[in-house]
C-alpha cells in the first residue's frame, strides 16, 4: 500500500534520490570486489606450505673473504649444530619456502620438447625431509650414496658428463598431478636443461615455493645435492616449538665461536618468515577494510542525512496520515520500506558496475574473476547498514504527535 506514495514522493526529489542510488551503486560496487580481493589475501596468507612450520629457525651466514675450504667447514658447521641442546635436526639449504629468492627449474616432458611444461623450485640439500618435516606420500627417500656435491655437479655441467648428475628426484602431488594426471608418477622421468633426465623416486604432499605465486604455489622437486655454506644458503634447525629461541641463540654462538670471521645475514624462526613474507598482503587487506568501512560509514550517514531531511519536510503529510488513523508502526514502515527500494535501485546498479570494476581489474592486473557469491554479500551488507541507518529518522517521524505535525507549516 505505501509502494505509490513513495513513488510518487521520489518523483518529486529526483535529484536528492538519485544522488542516493548513486553513492549507493558506488558503495556496493567498490564493496563487492573489495571483499573479494580481502578473501584472496586473507586465503594467500593461510596457504599450507607442507613443512613444520612452528619448529623450525635458520641462520643465515657469510664469509667476509673467499674460502678455499668451504665444504669441510660447513661439515663442521653442521656437526656442532646438531650438538645444540633441542636440536633435532639439522641441515644445510639452499632455499626457504617463502623465503622470497627462489633457484627455479623448468621441466619438460621429453628431450625434444622446445616449449617448457612447467617452471619449478628447486630444493637443494640433505637431510631435508626430516628436518623440514615435509611428508612423503609416496615412494623412497633419498639414500645416502645418491648425494653429489654441488661443485661435482658443476664440473659435470662444464665437461659435458651428464652421467655424473643426480638422476633422482622428489616432487610434489601438485607437480605430479599437473605433469601426469590420474598416473603413478613413481619412476616417470622428466627433463631439464640439456635434455638431463631426472627419475621420480617419491612424492611429497605438499612443499611450498619462495615466491612465484602464479606459477603453481606447490611446484616443487628436491635434488640429491650437498650445498656449501655461502650468503645464499640457510642452515635450519628443527627443534620443540617452545625452545626455539633458545636453540636459535645457541646455534648462532655455535656458529660465531667456529669461525669469528664471519657475518650473520639473517636468522629467525620460520613463523617470522612467513609474517614479513605476507606483510603487504596483510597492509593491503587492511587498507581494502578500511576503504570498505569508510564507504558504508559515509553510505549511512548519507541515507541519516536524506531521511531527516525529508522527515523534516514532510511533517505535516505524517500528521496527516497519523489524524487519518496511521499508527506509529505504519509510519515505521513508510520510511523503511522508501529506504530499501532506494537501497536496492543502488545495488542494483552496484552490481553492474561492480562487474565492470572487476573486468578493468582483469585485464590490467591479472586478478581473478569475480565469483557470484559476493554479490548477495555485499547486497544484504547495504540493506543491513540501510536499514540500520534509517531507523532513528523513521523513529523520529513516527513519535510526531498528529496535533503538533498538523499545526506546522
Amino acid at each position: 500500500m505505501d509502494i505509490k506514495p513513495i513513488f510518487s514522493t521520489l518523483q518529486r526529489h529526483k535529484f536528492t534520490a538519485c544522488l542516493l542510488i548513486m553513492e549507493i551503486a558506488l558503495t556496493c560496487a567498490i564493496v563487492c570486489n573489495a571483499i573479494f580481493l580481502i578473501g584472496q589475501r586473507l586465503q594467500l596468507m593461510q596457504t599450507p606450505t607442507g613443512i613444520a612450520e612452528h619448529e623450525l629457525v635458520y641462520v643465515q651466514m657469510a664469509d667476509i673473504s673467499d674460502r678455499p675450504d668451504v665444504m669441510a667447514r660447513t661439515e663442521a658447521d653442521l656437526a656442532a649444530l646438531r650438538q645444540v641442546p633441542g636440536a633435532k635436526s639439522v641441515m644445510l639449504i639452499n632455499q626457504l619456502p617463502f623465503g622470497g629468492s627462489s633457484s627455479n627449474m623448468d621441466i619438460k616432458l621429453s628431450p625434444e620438447q622446445t616449449k617448457t611444461t612447467i617452471s619449478v623450485a628447486q630444493y637443494m640439500g640433505e637431510n631435508m625431509l626430516s628436518t623440514l618435516g615435509v611428508h612423503l606420500v609416496a615412494g623412497r627417500d633419498f639414500r645416502p650414496d645418491e648425494f653429489v656435491d654441488i661443485d661435482k655437479v658443476y664440473a659435470a655441467l662444464r665437461a659435458g658428463d651428464l652421467t655424473a648428475i643426480p638422476k633422482p628426484v622428489l616432487i610434489t602431488q601438485a607437480m605430479a598431478e599437473r605433469l601426469w594426471p590420474g598416473q603413478n608418477p613413481l619412476g616417470k622421468q622428466l627433463y631439464v636443461a640439456q635434455g638431463i633426465p631426472l627419475t621420480v623416486i617419491g612424492v611429497m604432499k605438499e612443499l611450498v615455493r619462495p615466491n612465484q605465486r602464479n606459477n603453481g604455489l606447490h611446484y616443487s622437486l628436491f635434488n640429491p645435492v650437498r650445498m656449501p655454506m655461502s650468503s645464499g644458503t640457510y642452515y635450519v634447525l628443527r627443534c620443540a616449538s617452545q625452545d626455539r629461541e633458545q636453540v636459535l641463540r645457541s646455534a648462532v654462538v655455535k656458529l660465531r665461536k667456529l669461525d669469528p670471521n664471519r657475518i650473520v645475514l639473517d636468522k629467525g624462526t620460520w613463523d617470522e618468515m612467513r609474517r614479513d613474507y605476507f606483510r603487504d598482503d596483510r597492509a593491503m587487506a587492511g587498507i581494502l577494510v578500511s576503504v570498505c568501512l569508510a564507504l558504508l560509514i559515509v553510505t549511512a550517514l548519507g541515507i541519516v542525512g536524506l531521511a531527516s531531511f525529508w522527515v523534516a519536510q514532510r511533517n505535516r503529510s505524517i500528521g496527516v496520515r497519523r489524524a487519518l488513523g496511521a499508527t506509529r508502526g505504519n509510519i515505521l514502515h513508510y520510511f523503511q520500506t522508501e529506504n530499501f527500494l532506494l537501497t536496492t535501485m543502488g545495488i542494483g546498479l552496484g552490481m553492474v558496475l561492480a562487474y565492470g570494476i572487476n573486468l578493468f581489474l582483469i585485464v590490467h592486473y591479472e586478478v581473478p574473476r569475480l565469483p557470484l557469491m559476493y554479490f548477495p554479500i555485499g547486497a544484504l551488507l547495504l540493506w543491513m547498514i540501510g536499514q540500520a541507518a534509517v531507523l532513528g529518522p523513521a523513529l523520529r517521524a513516527a513519535g510526531v504527535p498528529p496535533v503538533v505535525a498538523t499545526r506546522s507549516v
